[in-house]
């Protein structure tokens, strides 16, 4: 375990070190306040129009706002994570680092958790960018806590899954342009996959809305959380990271 912590904190500092975790939470934070202020401009329109009609029931602040802002953090996921995760091996190999890495004396599953865990440490740091707004909607209203809550430990592990995937790509590229781009394609298509299902009749449409990333999540955001969902992003996780150990693996007898 201290050698996981050891390579998870050296990989957090090594974002910090560079411009890169500085780009990502300052774009990011720059579109999520976009994305706020043009949600709560719509919500406080549309209350007040609710309000005119007389005798209309109260907007849900929880559904109404928070739900789609949430949603939309997931549309950036899509754009920014795969800067966060095409330098995690790229960059060893690039820099002739890899082979010092792979002769030390740590396991291969010591490494991909040290990394893993390095890149979820900058993606937390997004998500506590948020934590902001949420707290100006409390000062104003009072949204419910337990979606929010769900919706939270659903970004987790959305984004959990896309830096496995990410790492594993990365882990076959010594070009973090490549790794990144191709971690884009292969991020969009899970997205997407959804909508080429439903061309592709009844049973392929169950399947790939069953293979969709982004309907998992959907139960997370109305404070449900449902095993299926959780068994769906755990095993993606743990595919991806089986996938990036084995290829770890492989560049050690490799080298």
């Amino acid at each position: 375990m201290r050698n996981i912590l050891a390579i998870a904190h050296k990989e957090l500092r090594s974002y910090f070190a560079s411009p890169i975790a500085y780009i990502v939470i300052g774009f990011f934070a720059l579109l999520y306040g976009f994305f706020f202020v043009a949600i709560m401009r719509y919500f406080v329109n549309s209350s007040m129009q609710a309000g005119l009609m007389g005798g209309a029931q109260a907007m849900n602040v929880n559904q109404q706002l928070i739900r789609p802002l949430l949603q939309n953090f997931l549309v950036v996921n899509l754009f920014l994570l795969p800067m966060v995760t095409m330098r995690t091996y790229s960059q060893e190999k690039q820099s002739g680092t890899i082979e010092l890495l792979l002769t030390s004396p740590i396991t291969d599953f010591e490494i991909v958790m040290g990394k893993f865990l390095g890149a979820m440490g900058l993606y937390i740091a997004m998500l506590a960018v948020t934590v902001f707004h949420l707290a100006v909607l409390y000062m104003y209203g009072r949204p419910e806590w337990r979606p929010i809550v769900t919706s939270y430990v659903g970004l987790i592990l959305f984004g959990a899954c896309f830096v496995s995937v990410g790492m594993f790509i990365s882990s076959l590229s010594k070009n973090q342009i490549v790794a990144g781009s191709v971690t884009f394609v292969i991020f969009l298509l899970l997205w997407v996959i959804n909508w080429i299902g439903s061309f592709a009749g009844p049973t392929g449409e169950k399947l790939t809305a069953y293979l969709s990333i982004v309907d998992h999540f959907d139960d997370f955001s109305k404070g449900v959380i449902d095993t299926t969902h959780l068994i769906y992003y755990l095993s993606f996780i743990t595919f991806g990271l089986f996938l990036t150990a084995k290829s770890v693996d492989s560049e050690r007898w490799r080298g």
